[in-house]
């Protein structure tokens, strides 16, 4: 399901400007920025739907490559949405292009200038207790991140009763992961092989 929107220059400027900020929070990578994405898309200004937003992150997270796709896919279906969706012809392909550039120039810019350069300071620093104590303190930050994410991700599926087996899977996957040197792959794929029998 798309939408259809009519989007000024100005929206497309707030567009990029969010993907800009985002960016330099964006410590662990582009995914823990989701909730604020989701917030700033689908409920504050009703570009994407609930099911675009997240068939973007699945899309994106399904396909090899950098996680940051994700982006891409969401600047995709802004533009699409803007374009009168596939129906639209070249129109919609040039604003869903456009929507792909700004979203991946805005997420990736600030971040890797400032990536450059502080790696490059704090290699030359590495030794100091200060860089050790910054490298210690951002650990929690960005597993808070992930598990904001991970809870957004997951909000649909708020029944309990009725989604035990996805909760259990969850808990042990985890279990997994933590407690064993299982290779995530093997979890991804056995996730596949279950979801694709329909046992969750």
């Amino acid at each position: 399901m798309s939408l259809s929107l009519q989007l000024s220059l100005s929206d497309w400027v707030a567009f990029f400007n969010h993907f800009l900020s985002l960016s330099l929070l964006a410590i662990g990578g582009a995914i823990i920025t989701a909730p604020d994405m989701h917030r700033f898309l689908v409920d504050q200004n009703e570009w994407l739907t609930e099911q675009q937003f997240s068939s973007s992150i699945a899309l994106a997270q399904a396909s090899p490559g950098p996680n940051v796709l994700f982006v891409a896919v969401m600047g995709w279906n802004v533009g699409l949405n803007a374009g009168a969706g596939l129906g639209g012809g070249w129109m919609s392909v040039a604003l869903s292009s456009l929507g792909v550039f700004l979203s991946l120039l805005g997420i990736m810019l600030p971040s890797s200038v400032l990536t450059y350069n502080t790696t490059r300071w704090a290699h030359r620093h590495r030794d100091k207790r200060g860089i050790k104590a910054f490298k210690l303190g951002m650990a929690p930050v960005v597993i808070a991140l992930l598990v904001s994410t991970g809870w957004l991700l997951t909000a649909s599926h708020n029944n309990p009763a009725k989604d035990w087996p996805l909760w259990l899977l969850t808990l042990v996957s985890m279990l997994l992961v933590w407690r064993t040197r299982i290779h995530l792959l093997w979890l991804i794929g056995a996730g596949a092989v279950i979801g694709a029998l329909g046992w969750i």
